[in-house]
């Protein structure tokens, strides 16, 4: 099995596992009274995400040899991912849920920036394809990433705004 293909069914486990703990969370944060905000973009990040993985199975050649430095930041970008996630911890969803009652975040990376999590994704849709050589993919789904970030950012704001208060 080519590098690419072992890299490729690492992220697809990860991000299935993700999605797993994503939704025990949000069902135990909608029972808690938490309120979901903006679920009609929550299916585009669905297929951005699987369509960008899908495009460097189909057009990155596996006979890829990768960039060794920006596979390596890549693995660091995981290490930030789950620092994310723990940080976060029950409140980790991959959609925006938000209890009114609870205080917000403020360990972790979250100490220093507001959205951690999108930083890291929008550096992971780029570094990725890059270090296979496939500038196209990491461009054009870096651009429609940041498109859906900056709608799902404005619903995340709005939505946390009374708790920042």
């Amino acid at each position: 099995m080519s590098v690419l293909w072992i890299v490729l069914v690492l992220v697809v486990v990860q991000r299935i596992a993700e999605l797993i703990y994503a939704r025990r969370n949000t069902a135990a944060l909608l029972a808690r009274g938490g309120i979901e905000e903006g679920g009609s973009h929550y299916p585009l990040f669905v297929v951005l995400h699987a369509a960008w993985i899908v495009c460097m199975a189909a057009f990155i050649p596996p006979s890829t040899v990768p960039n060794w430095w920006l596979l390596a930041l890549y693995a660091l970008l995981q290490v930030a991912r789950l620092w994310v996630v723990a940080s976060l911890g029950p409140y980790w969803t991959t959609r925006v849920i938000t209890l009114p009652s609870e205080p917000l975040v403020r360990k972790g990376p979250y100490r220093f920036l507001r959205h951690p999590n999108y930083v890291v994704v929008m550096l992971e849709i780029v570094v990725l394809p890059l270090a296979f050589g496939a500038l196209w993919i990491a461009v054009f789904f870096a651009v429609l990433n940041a498109a859906l970030l900056s709608w799902r950012i404005r619903i995340e704001n709005a939505a946390l705004a009374s708790r920042r208060a």
